[in-house]
């Protein structure tokens, strides 16, 4: 006997509405005498043989999935809970289906399933959705990072660090870290927040434990020398005591431990993710706080020393002029957080002969085998602006009138952008009192000016 076969589909169907034509006037006598004349015939009916249904009980023995690049199909058969064996019918396949889709991990889900006799194969047809960003753990230190992930990946299957925009996987997420705390007896509750720069788009789903107190014992580093040592624990003194925060830790890496080793030369230096550690429990510590030890990973990489510095593209001032501004000596450990202080420095010194949009660009030319690097910085200065329109506020009408006459940029003059910081800390010497000035700068890339606002506000 040939297998039936019944192929279902997870996706509302519609169809659209049978249009009809209005009948000819002529036609409706017919009609009418043709509908009079059946009514006095007996009429025959015939019940039509009903379509075969499927089993109401199958045994599913085989779960396929295509379509998607993110996820493995053992993890999307994970995911929808099946197991090979048990009984399902039509309505477990449109639920698994609704389910996956409600994750927000897909763009679309269908479904298709062949029985024979009893048994019962599902195919799956997925397409991954467009927006996943990463998911951080900022205070869960219960667990170490790789472990916490894997846990979270045995219990959310389709959890692979990634979580999509929409759906609902993190709340998922957010379930399983509460119920690790419970079963744990640990306090505190799971929230998350979806973070990014203001206005800006979604950069992570940063999940963290509420009404808890985990505080930083000490910190430590792994692979430091001993010559960078004492410079990182200045750097981190403040941190013992403290909140431990993954964020608050990551941001310090950034401005305060790497630019040590940038300053040495140390151009390829990484500082790996801090990793909390709870140490033996302290019979005087407070039961309700959780202390950690955190430690970073240092790879300082080769030194590089300077081979060189070379300017391009300047016009307005000579590079001899330029070079008087850079502090780097060749031979020397290259530093480079000195070269961005310098480069700030040539902004400014642009800025004051009125190019307010010039950019530099150091490129470094790395020579990993000598251990060398040189800097070829291009220039680019733009156009120059004039001076715009002054608005001093924040004083009185008599003072503000001198104010404005003692003010030396007329309108069109070549903008000095160091020029009103000079003007507001002389104003300030000839007034009683003590004042805070604030500058604004306003550049209209359209007609090259620069409008200036100078705010007084006399301190408390």
């Amino acid at each position: 006997m040939r297998p039936s076969g019944l192929r279902r589909r997870a996706r509302d169907c519609w169809r659209p509405r049978r249009r009809f034509s209005p009948l000819p006037i002529l036609l409706i006598p017919v009609l009418v005498a043709l509908s009079l004349f059946a009514q006095t015939r007996p009429v025959q009916t015939r019940k039509r043989p009903a379509a075969k249904a499927a089993p109401t009980n199958l045994k599913l023995t085989a779960v396929q999935v295509s379509g998607s690049q993110r996820y493995k199909p053992e993890d999307v058969v994970a995911a929808t809970g099946l197991q090979m064996g048990q009984t399902v019918t039509d309505d477990d396949f449109k639920r698994v289906t609704q389910n996956l889709g409600e994750t927000g991990a897909f763009a679309d889900v269908a479904y298709n399933y062949e029985y024979s006799g009893p048994e019962a194969k599902l195919e799956l047809q997925v397409r991954d959705a467009d927006q996943f960003v990463p998911a951080r753990f900022d205070n869960f230190v219960w667990l170490s990072e790789p472990e916490l992930r894997a846990k979270l990946h045995s219990l959310t299957p389709l959890f692979d660090g990634d979580l999509p925009l929409s759906g609902n996987l993190a709340d998922q997420i957010s379930e399983d870290l509460q119920a690790f705390l419970t079963r744990n007896n640990l306090p505190g509750h799971v929230n998350y927040l979806k973070a990014g720069v203001e206005n800006g788009p979604v950069e992570a789903f940063v999940f963290s434990v509420a009404d808890v107190s985990v505080r930083i014992r000490k910190v430590e580093y792994s692979g430091a020398g001993e010559a960078e040592l004492p410079a990182l624990q200045a750097a981190a003194q403040d941190l013992e005591g403290e909140e431990f925060s993954r964020a608050a830790l990551e941001n310090l890496v950034e401005k305060y431990l790497l630019p040590v080793y940038r300053a040495r030369g140390y151009l390829k230096a990484t500082i790996s993710d801090p990793q909390a550690r709870i140490p033996p429990a302290d019979a005087k510590a407070d039961p309700k706080e959780t202390q950690v030890d955190v430690t970073f990973g240092v790879n300082p990489g080769a030194q590089y020393k300077l081979a060189e510095i070379r300017f391009s593209g300047e016009k307005v001032i000579p590079a001899e002029k330029l070079m008087e501004l850079i502090h780097l000596q060749t031979g020397k450990p290259a530093d480079a957080m000195r070269l961005a202080k310098d480069i700030a420095a040539i902004v400014k010194l642009y800025g004051a002969h009125g190019y307010m949009a010039a950019s530099i660009h150091p490129a470094p030319v790395l020579d990993d085998a000598a251990a060398t690097v040189a800097y070829h910085i291009t220039i680019q200065e733009g156009e120059q602006y004039h001076m715009g329109e002054l608005d001093i506020r924040g004083l009185d009408t008599r003072t503000t009138d001198r104010l404005q006459l003692k003010w030396k940029l007329h309108s069109g003059d070549a903008y000095d952008s160091s020029y009103a910081g000079q003007f507001a800390d002389e104003a300030k010497g000839q007034m009683a009192g003590d004042w805070d000035v604030s500058i604004h700068e306003t550049p209209d890339a359209k007609d090259k000016t620069v409008d200036v606002t100078l705010r007084f506000d006399r301190k408390s």
